[in-house]
């Protein structure tokens, strides 16, 4: 453990009178310690739950911990890192989120964390109650002023060389006994075996709730991967698409279309999510998403028929109020006006494992699905930014507005579509 002002390193337990029986005690108890988690480990479900059992199981053995933390890096698109905390005598363990952006601040840069995951101390050990203050970490005041008396933070290692941290501290007369830090250290390695087991689980399933979604992950999670699997569900579907997307495309630079897109989608994306949808993909400047009905995509109850035009139909309008903030955002700096259509459908669509044998997409397909395509083309022309389907209109609790029967490309007769009460053409 390296030094730095005011720490001190974790000691051994010594020699002298005694020691072969100091010696023996240490060894049961490390044993004993890695087969507690060897029996309970696996059978708690989730990172909290293993983080709060060791914890609690440290302090049955002796070790007078009242603080830990455990600091994971993460690989998610939003989020840097997770922070977990557990304190003694309160309930489970307590959750933080770090997004991209928190290793520039003040507060990352001067902490213990910083020091052991990216600047590859090998542990900080400070006696608050023997060292005065101001320390160099200035978490350390903030633990000093809680009545904590010992800290320590040892680094985590993970299979594929990534270093975590994890920090004890304790109001215990004297601090952490020698024994009691040596323990930790040493059963470390074996808790950080079960703790990477959840990483990657959890790791596995940001990923599919980014990439694919969030019922298709929990399915894929669940073991339908084979191809071919999936099943006939009703569905209301939605499909956006931007107008005038090409010629955009054609003036601006790499950098301003996808900023653009990403606005764009986050508007869209943000209203499907927001009213229980889910997004299955997108496709270029589009996006097709659904709200099913009856039950999730990861089987859980979900809503009726009814529920879930209405939810859809929301959606839709949360969406062309974001629309008009952003192009009222960038007809102030002089940017073009952004124009899109939605499309609302209902109808029976095939949900499941789609593609090449090594190469599979979660995705729908259907009669359903190219309608609702066909009927957001139908936007431009007619000049709205909704048009909903017979099928749908007959289902949404809210009454819609005919405005005809129209051809669509694919299909032999005209359809009728519905647009918004008082939305006229823009």
């Amino acid at each position: 453990m390296q030094e730095t002002p005011g720490t001190e390193a974790c000691g051994e337990a010594g020699t002298g009178p005694g020691a072969a029986e100091r010696e023996l005690a240490r060894t049961r108890r490390l044993a004993g310690a890695i087969s507690w988690l060897l029996a309970e480990g696996p059978a708690m479900d989730g990172i909290e739950a293993l983080f709060d059992g060791f914890c609690r199981h440290l302090r049955e053995v002796g070790v007078a911990l009242d603080r830990s933390t455990l600091h994971l890096r993460l690989l998610h698109p939003q989020i840097r890192a997770m922070t977990y905390i557990w304190r003694h005598g309160t309930d489970g363990v307590e959750a933080i989120e770090r997004h991209h952006g928190i290793e520039t601040t003040p507060g990352f840069r001067a902490s213990p964390i910083r020091a052991i995951a990216e600047e590859g101390l090998e542990g900080i050990r400070v006696r608050l109650d023997r060292v005065p203050g101001p320390y160099s970490y200035p978490v350390l005041d903030d633990l000093k002023e809680q009545g904590m008396t010992d800290y320590v933070a040892l680094p985590m290692r993970f299979s594929t060389g990534r270093r975590n941290v994890t920090t004890l501290a304790t109001r215990a007369d004297g601090g952490f006994g020698t024994c009691d830090i040596a323990l930790v250290s040493e059963v470390m390695p074996a808790f950080a075996a079960l703790l990477e087991a959840r990483a990657f689980r959890l790791l596995a399933a940001n990923l599919l709730n980014t990439y694919v979604g969030r019922g298709a992950g929990a399915r894929i999670l669940a073991g339908d991967i084979r191809r071919g699997s999936g099943a006939t569900l009703e569905a209301v579907l939605w499909y956006c698409d931007l107008r005038g997307f090409t010629p955009l495309s054609d003036r601006l630079p790499r950098e301003q279309l996808i900023a653009l897109l990403n606005g764009y989608f986050e508007i869209m994306g943000g209203a499907v999510q927001g009213r229980g949808g889910e997004i299955l993909k997108f496709i270029g400047d589009a996006l097709l998403a659904i709200f099913p009905v009856g039950e999730t995509l990861d089987g859980a109850p979900g809503s009726s028929l009814g529920e879930a035009c209405e939810r859809a139909l929301a959606a839709a309008t949360d969406a062309i109020e974001g629309m008009r903030r952003l192009n009222a955002g960038r007809a102030a700096w002089g940017q073009p006006i952004l124009r899109a259509g939605i499309a609302l459908h209902v109808g029976d669509v095939m949900y499941g494992n789609i593609g090449a044998p090594d190469r599979l997409d979660f995705t729908v397909i259907g009669p359903a699905v190219n309608l609702v395509s066909r009927i957001e083309g139908l936007c431009k022309r007619l000049d709205r930014a909704v048009l909903a389907s017979d099928a749908f209109a007959a289902s949404c609790g809210r009454e819609l507005v005919s405005l005809g029967f129209h051809p669509v490309q694919g299909l032999t007769r005209p359809v009728e579509v519905f647009g918004l009460p008082g939305e006229g053409p823009r």
